[in-house]
């Protein structure tokens, strides 16, 4: 009797409150508690997001300015019209189409390489709707080296500008605050990254370990979380929980986008398949092809033609600065002017890879004697302040100008441009199972060891990394690595 009481009750209340809903359309709502605490941490990561996108579409449309003035005025002598200034509005425009405004707020590693391209489709798109509408735009005829001109300039001029525009958005806005939750060995790696990326990113100590710990199948409390992003003014939350963890992944991700704050996820499986699987839909499931491991001979053929292409133009060049280095490590110290090393290479063939020598003459005799000195992860022998090391040669490793006579070893084939780390035979023996199927690729003069500090990586990261590299392979990929590897030589950090 006191159960029908109550719901009869509850229905009469329910019926009221729907009958005030029919009086008034448009009632004034009073904010929950949790919109009430996500309101900061949102406010802060849209000023964040609007301060990266302002940016990005003042360098498009300084791009454009660039690329048209360089068309009509210097490159021809056909003047604009007013019409082209509708070419402003629209790069902006093109860009939102194309989603190079959107990815910044989603990635920690906010880098214009990843963008190179749609940047270029974009300057492919733009310079032919320009060249179209040259009746409208340009008082007079385009020839086709002014069009060329423009894609030219439409390109490196946007790729210049966003880069220019990312590190000025960055050196203005704070520090973006993260703090994982998770399990504890994501955090430390996590950790890790982050300081070898050097990237404008602090990873919140919250607990004793900056991460909210989850054992098992518990599961966080979501008013925790919102106190967390609100006190310690969290602009992301990145999310990495066990492979068994897959009901709770998916409620730390709703719990975690109800904050505000940006969130990202590590997903275990990338570990395995790298980041090269197809997304497949069979009514509503989704699946995920996976290439299968290795390279096909075409691939191996155009990775072949792109390594002969670098190195050679790459010798033409840069033959003049050889033979000063080569003169100024003779005079330096007493032996020869390269020193050829017995490396491992492909399904586990030796080879001699050369460098410019950089310590006295009988170094490796030297190295049982210091071996208690070693500072560098396990597996690998790094000394800082290596006594066996020649003052030219500090600088040629500062540098990393020691390793340009690789460009050699590249034309005869024992090596690539990038490719895994060609390992010395002491470290090539702690290699076992699958990790040695690193050895099916080519070694390279850099790759993602390089970018990283090989120093600094431990051995066991690094054959992980060869193997999503070698799982992963694309010619993209390997542009990608040496225009990093650029910047990386330039800072010089050296290996």
């Amino acid at each position: 009797m006191e159960r029908e009481t109550t719901v009869t009750t509850a229905a009469r209340t329910e019926r009221v409150g729907a009958a005030r809903w029919s009086r008034a359309p448009f009632p004034r709502l009073r904010p929950s508690d949790a919109a009430i605490r996500e309101a900061p941490a949102r406010s802060a990561v849209q000023r964040r997001d609007r301060r990266y996108r302002w940016s990005l579409a003042t360098a498009d449309v300084g791009a454009v300015a660039f690329a048209v003035w360089l068309c009509t005025s210097v490159l021809g002598s056909d003047g604009p019209t007013l019409a082209v200034l509708l070419a402003l509005p629209a790069v902006v425009i093109l860009g939102k189409v194309f989603g190079l405004y959107d990815r910044d707020e989603l990635v920690l590693h906010k880098t214009t390489v990843e963008e190179a391209p749609k940047l270029f489709h974009l300057a492919t798109f733009g310079a032919l709707l320009f060249w179209l509408a040259e009746s409208v735009v340009v008082e007079g005829a385009l020839s086709s080296f002014q069009v060329l001109g423009l894609w030219g300039a439409l390109f490196s001029a946007s790729f210049g500008g966003r880069y220019l525009a990312r590190h000025a958005a960055a050196a203005i806005s704070p520090v973006e605050r993260c703090v994982l939750v998770g399990e504890e060995d994501a955090y430390v790696r996590l950790r890790d990254k982050l300081a070898l990326e050097n990237a404008r990113v602090e990873l919140v100590s919250h607990r004793p370990l900056g991460a909210v710990l989850l054992s098992g199948r518990h599961r966080i409390d979501e008013q925790a979380l919102d106190r967390i992003v609100a006190e310690e003014r969290v602009d992301r939350l990145v999310i990495a929980t066990g492979q068994d963890n897959t009901e709770v992944t998916l409620d730390l991700v709703r719990a975690a986008k109800a904050t505000g704050a940006r969130v990202s996820v590590i997903p275990h499986m990338l570990q395995v398949v790298g980041t090269t699987g197809v997304f497949d839909e069979v009514h509503g499931m989704t699946l995920i092809g996976v290439r299968r491991f290795g390279m096909t001979k075409s691939s191996l053929l155009l990775k072949r033609t792109f390594d002969l292409l670098g190195a050679g133009l790459g010798l033409l060049f840069i033959s003049p600065l050889l033979a000063v280095l080569a003169l100024a490590v003779k005079l330096d110290s007493r032996g020869p002017v390269l020193f050829g090393q017995e490396r491992v290479g492909r399904d586990g063939r030796r080879f001699c890879m050369l460098k410019f020598r950089t310590m006295v003459d009988g170094a490796d005799t030297m190295k049982l004697d210091l071996r208690t000195r070693n500072e560098a992860a396990t597996g690998l022998f790094k000394i800082a302040g290596d006594p066996r090391i020649t003052r030219v040669g500090a600088w040629l490793r500062r540098t990393s100008l020691d390793e340009l006579p690789q460009l050699l070893n590249v034309l005869g084939g024992k090596m690539s441009l990038v490719g895994p780390r060609p390992l010395v035979l002491d470290e090539d023996e702690q290699i076992t199972g699958w990790q040695r199927r690193r050895l099916q690729l080519t070694p390279g003069m850099t790759g993602h060891w390089q970018i990283a500090g090989s120093s600094r990586v431990p051995l066991a990261e690094m054959v992980k990394i060869d193997y999503l590299y070698i799982a992963g392979w694309s010619l993209w990929a390997d542009v990608k690595i040496l225009l990093r590897t650029v910047p990386y030589i330039l800072a010089r950090r050296g290996m």
